[in-house]
């Protein structure tokens, strides 16, 4: 590790209170040292990977880490804080930190000796050598692990470390020494298990490594796959096949599953992989024991792995449905906006024009808006039923997939709707699940992802929709639809108001989300009503409100407001008017009890004037840039304005309310408002 780190990358006594302080502190360095080019860029890199997931690890450890254009070499920068600096770990803040730099283009030797390091970090000696470290030079010297040997066995720990990977790599491709055949009641318990994490460079290797430690505490023969951005060695396919159980801990997608079909399985987060290795093993031989295999896909749900235990049926159910909605929005958009230009082009007549296959001249305008039209309502076309697969999806994994696109276009087909594709994924998913927990002899299992399980869960699906709860719900669908289309006066207002509450009060959380889908579901036909095209209005006009009014807040009242929250603000102009309601995710992960409140308020007023103004939006997204595309538009920016400044005035208001802390300035930080005041007995930050 001799390239990477110098003790001009050290800082032992690393003053930081935030992440993003120390983050920067350690950054500098690095750009002072030319390793890296753009200090902001390279920031901004390092704050995206840390939005995926908290980088912050039980024992005091911090590992920001990133993969950057901005990085000219793999480099890495250790910081040791007395205070400690809060990374999102559960037990607590970091006190040893590193910042790990990869380039866009890392080759494998670098990458391996940023994993080495990663499994030193599970090492409870090496860490207490860095703590107890004098000087930078010893600190860097133990971190590359050129120290001479000493009596606590701390250095020469990256020796060790590359033994144990060795091994593990030896593992992996069934290049152990055999053991000699023993019974299966005298063998000890198997498991295989699969680390990865987006960056592929730390937590893979950590959870990997930790694993491994839990295994051999635990008498059980576990061998560890790590799947990193250098690759990945698979392992043997025989050693999969005598596996009693597989342990999946990642947070991307584990590639070639399906080698770990019918195995009792336990699917979690990459850092559940770290921090409580034992209990997952635990949870795998208990399975086994019960005979609980997975078929398919060889995995537990989407919706189980990011969940924890004990997660109540109700979490998983919202998990299920914000599946489904998030791989719909997509069509959405893409389908909304084509039929929208296709209008704005052509008219609403458009809807009438014969297939372009038929009739389309080059040099028409009319035949480019029916062009336009007619792909965004074949987009528009698989809105349910992607709707139900990936539903389902989210419920059964891969095997779901079928049952739930089939019974999402049944219902379509018999104008069932969006209800019909809510009750299609959910009966989909289930059935499938029913039919994994079924005990079948292991000669069947090859067939049963690709042939048995589709055969009999899609007939199921389409039985029930088709004969049972088809017509009931397609019913349900048309008094809805007739419900909405029947709204006016203050009905109406309510309506918008109660919406605009919806999208301000999570930011793209589930509710908004839920007031999201509600509003195009309304408009994903090919001739929507008067009242669907006024609720998608209420509904973007009131999303648009939140980051809008930060941005204002932050230009107007400033010192109110952090230097990175006023550079935030900027950002938040174009989000905002783009209408990406969590361009005030920031602000109101900063300041919750003051900013949400007020964006609700905010919204709903917007919405209720959006409402009362009678305007109308036929395009699913795009903010101000589908201005031309609202009925009554000058209204419309008139209702976002009113609701804007209402939110920023609100904000401005509350935060000048709040006393700075003695010493301090007006500017408001997360810090001082979790210290108590006069008036705030009880910290409000979050």
């Amino acid at each position: 590790m001799s390239e990477m780190i110098t003790a001009d990358l050290v800082d032992l006594d690393l003053s930081a209170d935030t992440k993003e302080a120390a983050a920067r502190a350690l950054a500098e360095r690095m750009v002072a040292q030319g390793r890296v080019t753009d200090l902001d860029g390279f920031l901004a890199d390092v704050a995206a990977r840390e939005a995926q997931m908290p980088t912050g690890l039980d024992g005091g450890i911090g590992i920001p880490h990133c993969r950057s254009e901005y990085v000219t070499e793999p480099t890495l920068a250790f910081g040791r804080s007395a205070e400690g600096v809060d990374f999102g770990a559960p037990d607590g803040p970091a006190d040893l930190i590193f910042l790990i730099a990869a380039p866009a283009g890392a080759d494998d030797a670098h990458l391996t000796i940023l994993s080495a390091l990663a499994r030193q970090l599970m090492n409870a000696e090496f860490t207490s050598a860095l703590r107890s470290a004098g000087d930078a030079e010893s600190a860097a010297a133990l971190i590359r692990g050129d120290e001479p040997e000493s009596e606590s066995g701390a250095a020469g720990t990256t020796d060790s470390v590359a033994t144990s990977a060795a091994a593990s790599a030896d593992a992996a491709t069934g290049t152990t020494t055999p053991a000699a055949p023993e019974s299966d009641d005298d063998r000890p318990f198997r498991i295989v298990a699969v680390t990865s994490c987006p960056t592929g460079i730390a937590h893979t290797y950590m959870a990997a490594e930790s694993l491994e430690n839990a295994g051999r505490d635990a008498g059980v023969e576990l061998v560890v796959e790590p799947q990193g951005s250098a690759g990945f060695t698979r392992l043997d396919p025989a050693v999969i096949a005598a596996a009693d159980g597989v342990i999946f801990a990642h947070d991307v997608p584990v590639r070639e599953k399906d080698r770990f079909a019918g195995k009792p399985t336990v699917d979690v987060g990459v850092k559940a992989g770290i921090n409580r290795p034992a209990e997952l093993i635990t949870e795998v031989r208990g399975k086994a024991e019960r005979g609980e295999v997975t078929a398919g896909s060889g995995a537990a749900t989407p919706v189980e792995r990011g969940g924890e235990p004990g997660e109540g049926y109700g979490s998983k159910l919202r998990k299920w449905l914000m599946s489904g909605v998030s791989y719909m929005v997509p069509f959405v958009a893409a389908g909304g906006l084509l039929i929208a230009l296709g209008f704005a082009i052509g008219g609403y007549e458009i809807k009438s024009a014969p297939s372009v296959m038929q009739h389309f001249v080059w040099t028409q305008t009319d035949s480019w808006a029916a062009l336009m039209f007619q792909i965004g309502a074949v987009a528009f076309g698989f809105l349910v039923p992607v709707l139900a697969g990936y539903i389902a999806y989210g419920m059964a994994d891969r095997p779901g997939l079928v049952p739930g696109f089939v019974g999402g276009m049944i219902a379509s087909t018999i104008n069932a709707g969006f209800l019909g594709g809510l009750a299609a994924g959910l009966i989909a998913g289930g059935v499938v699940l029913a039919i994994q927990k079924v005990k079948i002899p292991a000669v069947v299992r090859g067939i049963m992802p690709v042939v048995v399980i589709p055969l009999i869960s899609t007939a199921i699906v389409g039985f029930l929709m088709f004969v049972v709860i088809g017509k009931p719900i397609a019913s349900a669908q048309k008094g809805m639809t007739d419900w909405l289309n029947g709204l006016s006066g203050s009905n109406a207002i309510l309506l918008g108001a109660l919406l605009g509450l919806m999208m301000c009060f999570d930011l793209g959380g589930p509710v908004n989300k839920v007031a999201y889908t509600f509003a195009t579901a309304g408009i994903a036909v090919s001739s929507p009503s008067d009242s669907a095209m006024k609720i998608m209005a209420a509904v973007m006009a009131a999303g648009m409100v939140p980051p809008l009014a930060m941005a204002l807040a932050t230009t107007v009242r400033g010192r109110l407001f952090t230097e990175t929250e006023r550079e935030n603000g900027k950002a938040a102009w174009v989000l905002g008017a783009s209408f990406i309601s969590e361009g005030a995710i920031p602000f109101a992960a900063a300041d919750p009890l003051r900013v949400i409140p007020s964006s609700m308020v905010g919204g709903a007023i917007t919405g209720a004037l959006s409402m009362a103004f009678g305007a109308t939006l036929r395009a699913p997204h795009g903010g101000i840039f589908v201005v031309p595309l609202i009925g009554n538009a000058f209204l419309y920016l008139i209702a976002i304005a009113i609701g804007m400044c209402v939110t920023a005035s609100l904000v401005v208001a509350l935060k000048g309310m709040r006393k700075p802390a003695a010493g301090g300035t007006a500017a408001g930080t997360p810090d001082d408002m979790a210290a108590p005041t006069a008036d705030a007995k009880q910290p409000v930050a979050a």
